[in-house]
């Protein structure tokens, strides 16, 4: 046979979210210079990781997902990670996945080397309706970050915020 080397299939990207338009969309926004990990994966090993939420504050008091460290995104804040060793499994997530691969990016660059960015972040958490919670304990709210983006967040089982 003759082997065609001028045309390569461009892959979908793997579907880590339940919607295609926004598993795309995610697609989109990622430079992909962080190892990505689904939700699903996250949920199902939730206790071997350390999750950093780079939101903002605001965001971050509506609501988190459970046990997570905030490190913020415009200032972050990597004294959160003082005591954690360098090769501890880090999940950081932001609303979609953006913000969060940079940050995440810092982290490997600052020696840490099991870090991992949430595919659809906290977005795509509430859509697999997974637990979150704030300082009063569990909660159905979540922070849509403006109305642009809060579309994005299709389970109406929980309430958007601002």
């Amino acid at each position: 046979g003759i082997l065609d080397s001028g045309c390569q299939k461009v892959q979908a990207p793997e579907k880590m979210c339940i919607d295609s338009d926004f598993n795309m969309l995610v697609h989109d926004y990622l430079d992909y210079t962080v190892p990505t990990i689904s939700v699903a994966k996250l949920n199902e090993r939730f206790g071997d990781y350390i999750l950093l939420d780079a939101r903002e504050a605001g965001e971050y008091e509506v609501s988190r997902n459970p046990g997570a460290r905030l490190i913020g995104f415009n200032s972050p804040n990597f004294i959160a990670l003082k005591s954690v060793p360098k090769n501890k499994a880090i999940v950081v997530y932001c609303s979609i996945g953006y913000r969060s691969e940079k940050v995440a990016l810092s982290l490997l660059e600052k020696g840490y080397t099991n870090v991992f960015n949430l595919y659809g972040s906290i977005f795509e958490w509430v859509n697999q309706g997974l637990t979150l919670e704030n300082d009063a304990g569990k909660t159905n709210d979540v922070h849509g970050f403006n109305k642009k983006w809060s579309k994005w967040i299709l389970n109406k089982d929980y309430e958007v915020a601002y």
